[in-house]
């Protein structure tokens, strides 16, 4: 589900030019990014607390979290990952090392133990979504389908929610429709942790 009108063509257009420049990194590059996203998660204190974690396992051109979703579980983090039902909310099942996944739906990986239900992310110490820009409020732009929204709309408010970005997605402004959640964080290679709501020093140019 996606803002009607303006707002939605706002959003669409905005996709678009932020899925183009991420096309243009180099593999090098995001393997970079990806390393600097898991230390900068791994060295938050809510991080190092958390007894469970809700990750996403990253595709394509996302900020990589393959490194992250390991080191939480060699740590001893009970994390869970996302599993697509059919009506595009987000089941959770449990990961158990890089052999227990499988492909599943619209390109995406997902674990191979049994579901626990759309509410198990509600019992998460910490909440790492995916997202193609975030703004100083907290809006975060997701791909469109709705699912995280609803996702992030189960998780309590003392519940560290972190959006992976790469540096220039942090935004001024993210067109906003009214089902959207924010996040409470972002984790950028360079930028590393920034706490939301967050006064940018200038206005954020587009990609």
């Amino acid at each position: 589900m996606t803002g009607g009108g303006a707002s939605g063509d706002e959003k669409a257009a905005l996709r678009r030019r932020l899925l183009s420049a991420r096309a243009g990194l180099s593999a090098q590059q995001r393997a970079a990014a990806e390393r600097a996203l898991r230390d900068a998660v791994l060295g938050l204190p809510q991080a190092q607390m958390a007894g469970t974690a809700a990750v996403y396992y990253s595709i394509g051109s996302e900020p990589g979290t393959h490194g992250l979703v390991y080191a939480l579980w060699k740590r001893g983090t009970y994390v869970l990952l996302p599993v697509l039902r059919p009506d595009l909310d987000l089941d959770w099942a449990s990961y158990e090392g890089p052999e227990s996944l499988r492909p599943g739906p619209r390109g995406l990986t997902e674990p191979t133990e049994p579901p626990r239900g759309v509410a198990a992310v509600s019992r998460a110490d910490l909440v790492i979504v995916p997202a193609l820009a975030v703004d100083r409020r907290g809006v975060r732009l997701g791909r469109g389908g709705g699912s995280y929204d609803r996702a992030l709309a189960r998780v309590g408010p003392q519940v560290p929610t972190i959006a992976l970005l790469y540096d220039a997605e942090l935004l001024d402004e993210v067109p906003a429709a009214p089902h959207d959640q924010r996040v409470r964080l972002v984790a950028r290679p360079e930028g590393g942790i920034t706490r939301l709501p967050h006064k940018l020093p200038f206005s954020s140019p587009l990609p």
